[in-house]
């Protein structure tokens, strides 16, 4: 039985955020590995993605190299649509039943969690591993209340995941690159250079 982290998002690009979110949640919540996911079309981001799939695809590979503990799936690239989390750990859990599900989310998630799809059946699949931020407020687990158990409120709590204070977002990323500001250190240099290569985010969001 393996512990699994999921973490899901555009990943367009890739940052340091997610690497770091991925990294505590893996130590934190002793995960044997954790899984990166790109959305196809996300529900709450219809605008659709800047870079490609196979793009997008190119900067997680380039982004986890040397991390053998993460790994990537396109199972939502390859389903198409939109991407629904809890269809997602259907498929997972249906494939691997002998493994346990942690799904990995920020605080900002957490609020949103009422407009998910379904997220009583994403409770019942996996336990969430929710991330906390210094400076920001405390969690509010309430939202919860609607969909899971008390015990299972309390194993998410158990779970809570501290992070170091990073603000970033993918979307800060493009639009720096577009007006041609720096984005070193927000990203590994590995995906920096990739952008430079393939000329990604050239116009202005």
């Amino acid at each position: 039985m393996a512990r699994i982290g999921i973490l899901g998002g555009s990943f367009d690009p890739l940052h340091t955020g997610h690497l770091l979110l991925a990294e505590c949640c893996r130590e934190q919540c002793a995960l044997d590995k954790v899984l990166f996911i790109p959305t196809a079309i996300s529900p709450l981001k219809e605008a659709g993605s800047h870079a490609t799939n196979q793009q997008r695809l190119d900067m997680l590979t380039l982004g986890i190299a040397g991390q053998n503990r993460f790994e990537i799936s396109d199972l939502e690239l390859r389903r198409g649509g939109k991407s629904y989390t809890y269809e997602t750990l259907e498929t997972l859990t249906a494939d691997n039943p002998q493994d346990e599900f942690y799904f990995l989310m920020g605080a900002d998630s957490l609020a949103d969690f009422s407009k998910w799809k379904e997220p009583q059946r994403i409770c019942e699949l996996a336990t969430l591993a929710i991330v906390s931020r210094p400076g920001c407020p405390p969690l509010d687990f309430q939202v919860l209340e609607n969909y899971a158990s008390p015990e299972y409120i309390a194993q998410v709590k158990e779970f809570q995941v501290a992070m170091p204070a990073v603000d970033l977002s993918s979307s800060e990323i493009r639009q720096k690159t577009a007006y041609g500001k720096s984005i070193r250190y927000h990203l590994p240099r590995s995906v920096e250079q990739y952008i430079r290569q393939e000329q990604l985010y050239q116009t202005r969001d």
